[in-house]
C-alpha cells in the first residue's frame, strides 16, 4: 500500500507514513514539537559551532584522565589494612565486577600483562577491542577516517556479560580453586 493511500481516510492527518500493511507510523494529526527549553537551545548551538573533533578530544581527556590517576595513584602498592575504596567491598567485604579493574590498568600501563590479567582477566581481555573501537569511533568523528568495521553481535556481547557475572561470582567464593580469583 503506498504511502499517500495509508493515510487517506485520516481527517486532517496531512501526510503519514505508512508502517506495517497501511498502519501509520506518526498518530493522526501528529503532536506538534515541544519547544526546547533554554539549555537544551544553549547545548544545540555549542554543539552545531563546534568543530568536529571536540569530542573526541574530550573523551580522550578523560581517557587520558584515568590512566592519569591510575599511574599517579599506584594502586599495586596499597597497604594490606587499607581501606577499601570501593564502597561494595567497604560494605560487603566481596568484590565487585569491575575490582581490581585500576591495579590492572596500570600494570599494563607498566607492562607487566600477566600482573594485569591476574587482577582482572577478562578487564585486560577486552582492553584491545575497546581500544580499537575507541580510535574507530574517534578518527571517525575527528578526521572522517573510515577504520574497518568491527562487528561484535549481540550473543558475543550477552555471552562476555555473563562471562563477566560468572567470574564476578565465582571470584567472591571462599573455595579453593576460586580463591585464586580473589584480588
Amino acid at each position: 500500500m503506498p504511502a499517500d493511500a495509508a493515510g487517506a481516510g485520516l481527517a486532517g492527518a496531512g501526510p503519514v507514513e505508512a508502517g506495517p500493511v497501511g498502519w501509520p507510523v506518526t498518530p493522526p494529526g501528529g503532536y506538534p514539537a515541544p519547544e526546547p527549553d533554554r539549555i537544551t537551545r544553549f547545548v544545540l548551538r555549542l554543539y552545531e559551532r563546534s568543530p568536529r573533533w571536540a569530542v573526541p578530544l574530550a573523551a580522550v581527556g578523560c581517557v587520558a584522565a584515568g590512566m592519569g590517576y591510575a599511574l599517579i595513584s599506584d594502586p599495586a602498592d596499597a597497604s594490606p589494612d587499607a581501606t577499601p575504596t570501593c564502597l561494595l567491598k567497604l560494605t560487603t567485604g566481596l568484590d565487585c565486577p569491575g575490582c581490581g579493574g585500576t591495579r590492572a590498568l596500570w600494570y599494563v600501563l607498566h607492562g607487566d600483562l600477566p600482573a594485569a590479567a591476574r587482577h582482572h582477566f577478562l578487564f585486560v581481555f577486552a582492553l584491545p577491542f575497546l581500544a580499537y573501537l575507541f580510535v574507530a569511533w574517534a578518527g571517525n568523528q575527528a578526521f572522517g577516517w573510515r577504520l574497518p568495521e568491527l562487528r561484535i553481535s549481540s550473543k558475543v556481547i550477552g555471552g562476555f556479560l555473563a562471562a563477566w557475572l560468572a567470574f564476578s561470582v565465582l571470584r567472591n567464593l571462599p573455595w579453593a580453586p576460586f580463591t585464586s580469583l580473589y584480588v
